[in-house]
């Protein structure tokens, strides 16, 4: 039995090259990724120019924008706007769907 929390034909997509593990889904003008964090993952504080909006499958995501500390379980959805700088911490296994939306032309 597989050990990928997402449905075989998520966990058959390919990996997304990036510093965490998930699988990624092409689509126009929008990163899908469906990932998973081992619990005590830390992402330092970052930006990049998607708006991102995510939603938290199992476990649970501690954001962090602008010095404030924001939790979200299953079934939360998140919302990080481009340039805004944020960190994430994972204190248990957590598993999300995250849309990285690329800015209009």
């Amino acid at each position: 039995m597989s050990t990928d929390p997402f449905p075989i034909q998520i966990a058959q997509l390919p990996a997304f090259d990036g510093p965490f593990d998930a699988h990624r889904l092409a689509a126009d003008g929008c990163e899908v990724l469906f990932a998973t964090y081992p619990g005590g993952t830390t992402i330092p504080d970052h930006h990049h120019d998607t708006d991102n909006v995510g939603v938290i499958t199992k476990g649970e995501l501690v954001l962090l924008v602008d010095g404030h500390e924001s939790r979200y379980g299953p079934g939360d959805w998140y919302h990080v706007l481009p340039g805004q700088t944020h960190g994430a911490r994972f204190e248990m296994a957590t598993c999300e769907i995250e849309f990285w939306f690329q800015p209009a032309d």
